[in-house]
């Protein structure tokens, strides 16, 4: 068995601390300690960021839901609502946090309001996609399930459109990778997917988020959303069909700050390297833009795809929160 969800977690969050010393660099900056991409380490004390803390955070609200029974907007709302609050009140909260995230965590320790009200629906800030691959490992959960719950997962704190729908497509791509699909079917996969749900407004799971936005509808809200990505894998496809494994991968799908852009690039340095995990990461962390997001989203399609055995021992071994990551892989493997 290639044991896709520890292979995932342990990806994401080796490229999470391997992009964590270059994020806010420029590519000159890295080159002047680094001159080869290829070349660059892992750090000892591999540390991460907020992207593996909020992964945790989801994680472990959505066991706690699943461990009342089936999957339910009501069962999952609070677990991981108390889950993301404690996350911001953590004194481990300090590894440069998003202010959407910090502002919303705030907003949301305030509870006796709907968690509507502390949704930032203007931001679609990548924080929301970073953390959501447990949605695409947990197993036994229906497309329904875990569409609607990847969205809701991110509208506790991103509420733009774009952000909700990225987040869907990410845990999708996932699913999709663990359970054995071929890489080079992928984005398309994920376009089909992408058009199947482009007015769906999962109103189970958001309630009236959409109106607190300026559509004029649910469908409008969603459809804004999904044509956001659908646009940001017409980039990808143009730069899988040119490729330039040796360029800053965000010249040609975007620095990753927002969630359409970091799912794009991503993905970009996944497909880019689809036999070699270890590069693909390496790529991500090399880059100009959001380097520990970027690098921690293709960690996880990585692991995703080749499992557990995709990343070497000495990095399993320095990885902060191991034996966490460990913990849930071996969950989700075991019941899958």
């Amino acid at each position: 068995m290639k044991q896709a969800a520890t292979g995932a977690l342990l990806g994401l969050a080796i490229g999470d601390a391997m992009g964590f010393p270059t994020e806010f660099e420029e590519i000159e900056d890295i080159a002047a300690r680094c001159p080869d991409w290829r070349q660059l380490r892992l750090p000892g004390r591999a540390l991460v960021t907020d992207d593996t803390q909020m992964t945790l955070a989801l994680a472990r609200g959505l066991r706690a839901a699943l461990e009342r029974g089936p999957l339910t907007p009501s069962r999952l709302a609070a677990p991981v609502r108390e889950e993301y609050v404690a996350w911001w009140r953590s004194p481990e909260n300090n590894r440069a946090p998003g202010q959407t995230c910090l502002k919303a965590c705030w907003l949301l320790s305030r509870d006796d309001r709907p968690w509507q009200e502390s949704s930032q629906v203007g931001s679609k800030g990548c924080g929301a996609n970073m953390r959501v691959a447990p949605l695409g490992l947990v197993p036994g959960l229906s497309p329904e399930e875990r569409s609607g719950a990847a969205q809701f997962q991110s509208a506790l704190t991103h509420g733009h459109p774009t952000a909700l729908a990225a987040s869907d497509l990410t845990a999708h791509a996932v699913h999709l990778l663990a359970c054995g699909a071929a890489p080079s079917d992928l984005v398309g996969l994920l376009r089909a997917y992408a058009g199947r749900n482009r007015t769906h407004y999962p109103r189970p799971w958001l309630g009236d988020l959409a109106e607190r936005a300026h559509d004029h509808s649910p469908e409008e809200f969603a459809e804004r959303g999904w044509d956001e990505c659908l646009a940001a894998l017409d980039r990808l496809d143009a730069a899988l069909a040119d490729p330039a494994p040796d360029a800053d991968p965000c010249l040609a799908t975007g620095e990753g700050w927002i969630a359409e852009e970091a799912l794009a690039t991503a993905l970009l340095c996944f497909l880019l390297f689809p036999d070699d995990p270890q590069t693909a990461v390496r790529r991500a962390a090399y880059s100009s833009g959001d380097s520990d997001s970027l690098a921690c989203l293709t960690g996880a399609f990585a692991g995703a795809h080749h499992g557990a055995g995709a990343w070497p021992r000495e990095w399993v071994h320095a990885i902060e929160y191991r034996d966490e990551l460990l913990a849930f892989g071996a969950l989700w493997d075991t019941n899958g």
